[in-house]
């Protein structure tokens, strides 16, 4: 005979309690009552009897869609794994004579990746003699670590790894929490300053009066 998984609560005739707490489907409490008269109360409206605190005296049960609540459950178990394991470290490379543009570019990409939770590796690529000046990959990734400061912080800091120089950028929640309310702060100045009426716009002309 198979049996419920030990997981799992008893519902509707698996409950052996004599009496129990009852929760109505919308959480009230409906108070303690005879086993029977419970289950009659969820059959009426065609919804489940679950055991939800077995450990309670008497038990705490719940009138609810059971099917519904174990869909709902591993649908947010689901998002949980999924949010958990979906940050990935991207990465991102320089050369040390690197052009403004280009580096605004792929400076905007990093501060894209970080937002949206990511890890950035930053790689500075040297060639030739560029190993001679290691200051050059140094200063490139202090400007892209201060271009991202709204967003994201340096985790590792660079260090040279063979022929490149690497540096780990992490998101930063309260960094990209203060960045959200500045801007929210701006936007609101900006409707209030364009509702005000311009006091430098000149008086409406009146048209002169006939009194002498």
């Amino acid at each position: 005979m198979a049996t419920a998984a030990s997981n799992e609560p008893r519902i509707n005739d698996r409950i052996r309690a004599r009496e129990v707490r009852l929760v109505g489907p919308d959480g009230s409490q409906i108070g303690i009552k005879p086993l029977p008269e419970a289950l009659n109360m969820a059959r009426e409206l065609e919804l489940d009897l679950v055991e939800v605190a077995d450990k309670a005296n008497p038990p705490v049960c719940r009138i609810m869609d059971y099917g519904k609540y174990k869909y709902e459950a591993a649908q947010r178990a689901k998002e949980s794994r999924k949010k958990s394991t979906n940050v990935v470290v991207k990465e991102m490379k320089y050369r040390p004579k690197i052009g403004s543009g280009d580096f605004d570019t792929k400076t905007k990409k990093v501060e894209h990746f970080l937002s949206e939770g990511h890890k950035v590796k930053v790689t500075i690529m040297f060639r030739g003699r560029e190993m001679q000046h290691p200051e050059l990959g140094r200063k490139i990734l202090d400007h892209v670590a201060e271009a991202v400061a709204h967003t994201g912080r340096v985790e590792t800091y660079p260090r040279l790894d063979g022929r490149n120089m690497t540096m780990v950028l992490g998101p930063d929640k309260k960094a990209q929490a203060a960045a959200e309310r500045e801007r929210q702060t701006s936007d609101a100045e900006t409707s209030e300053s364009a509702a005000a009426p311009d006091s430098a716009a000149p008086a409406p002309e009146t048209a002169p009066t006939d009194d002498a």
